[in-house]
C-alpha cells in the first residue's frame, strides 16, 4: 500500500514541543508522510518564554495550496491545529474544500484555551472563526475548555467525570452526528484520564482512558491529536485511534515528569516514538 499522506496546518516553534516540532515526527514514526503548512514560526512557544520572535506565514498559505493543486497532490487527511488569525481559518478551509475528497479525512484540532481560560491569543473573533470552521470536520479533538468555547456553555457546565454527561457533550458536538468527536480530559475515576468518543459512522459513543500523571505539560494535545490523526489514517477506528493516542500521552507525560523535564520545554515524547513505529508494525491495518 502507498503510504498515507498528511496535510498538518499548524505553526512551528523553534524550541518547546508542540504543533509541528511535534505533528511532524509523530505522523513520520506511525509511517505516515507529513506535508506540513506551516502557518506562523515562533522561535519559541509561549508558555513559559517572554520576547519570542513571530513571524506570520498567512501570506503563503494560498500559493501553498495553488502549487500543489497544479502539481495534482492528494491527501489521505487535512489535520489543523492552532490558528492565530481568521485570515488564517478561512486559508484553512479554502485548503480543506480544495483537497478534500473521498477517502481524505479532515481532522479539526480546535485550539482554543485550556484550565477553563482561552488562550490569550484566542480573541471573540478567532472563537467565532474556529466555530465555523470546526464543521468542516470529519473529526474534531476539543479539550473541555474548547467544548465550552463550542458551545458557547460556561466551561464549569462541561462536566466530564460522568458517562452520561460526556455522552451529551459529545453528542452536541458532533452537530446531530455529521462528525465523529474524540472530547478529551475525560477522567471518570480520580486515577485515570482519557477521551469520549462518538463515532459518527455507528452513532455511539465509546471511552478510553489510560494512567493519569498528575502534571500538566505543554504539547500533550498536539501529541495526543497527532497519534489519533496517524492512527485513523493506518485504518484504526475512532476508539481505536483515541485508545492509542491516550496510551502515548501518558506514557510520555510519564517519562517527562520522572526526567524532571522543565515544564516550559514541552513533553519528552522522542524516546518514545519507537512504540508508535513498531505499534503500526505489528497492526499494518491500512484500509
Amino acid at each position: 500500500m502507498p503510504t498515507p499522506r498528511v496535510a498538518a496546518i499548524h505553526d512551528l516553534s523553534g524550541f518547546g514541543r508542540c504543533s509541528l516540532t511535534i505533528v511532524s515526527p509523530v505522523l513520520s514514526a506511525m509511517g505516515v508522510q507529513c506535508c506540513p503548512v506551516p502557518t506562523a514560526y515562533l522561535s519559541t512557544h509561549t508558555g513559559g518564554f517572554a520576547g519570542n520572535t513571530f513571524l506570520d506565514l498567512t501570506d503563503q498559505m494560498g500559493p501553498v495550496t495553488a502549487h500543489w493543486r497544479a502539481e495534482g497532490v492528494t491527501f489521505d487527511a487535512v489535520y489543523t491545529g492552532f490558528m492565530s488569525s481568521c485570515e488564517q481559518m478561512a486559508r484553512t478551509a479554502d485548503l480543506i474544500q480544495t483537497f478534500r475528497r473521498p477517502g481524505c479525512q479532515v481532522i479539526v484540532d480546535p485550539v482554543m484555551g485550556d484550565h477553563g481560560r482561552p488562550y490569550r491569543t484566542c480573541t471573540p473573533d478567532i472563537c467565532r472563526a474556529m466555530g465555523e470552521l470546526a464543521p468542516l470536520a470529519d473529526v474534531v479533538t476539543p479539550n473541555r475548555t474548547e467544548a465550552a468555547l463550542l458551545l458557547g456553555m460556561d466551561y464549569e457546565d462541561v462536566r466530564l467525570d460522568r458517562e452520561a454527561n460526556c455522552r451529551r457533550w459529545c453528542e452536541a458536538l458532533s452537530l446531530e452526528g455529521r462528525r465523529s468527536v474524540a472530547l478529551t480530559g475525560v477522567s471518570l475515576t480520580a486515577d485515570t484520564a482519557g477521551a469520549a468518543c462518538f463515532d459518527r459512522e455507528t452513532g455511539q459513543v465509546e471511552f478510553v482512558s489510560a494512567p493519569l500523571v498528575p502534571e500538566s505539560f505543554h504539547g500533550t494535545g498536539d501529541l495526543f491529536a497527532s497519534v489519533l490523526t496517524g492512527a485513523l489514517v493506518r485504518g484504526r477506528s475512532l476508539a481505536e485511534a483515541a485508545e492509542l493516542a491516550a496510551a502515548f500521552v501518558s506514557q510520555c507525560a510519564s517519562r517527562t515528569k520522572e526526567a524532571g523535564t522543565p515544564h516550559r520545554e514541552g513533553v519528552d515524547f522522542e524516546p518514545l516514538l519507537w512504540r508508535l513505529g513498531q505499534q503500526m508494525e505489528e497492526n499494518p491495518c491500512r484500509s
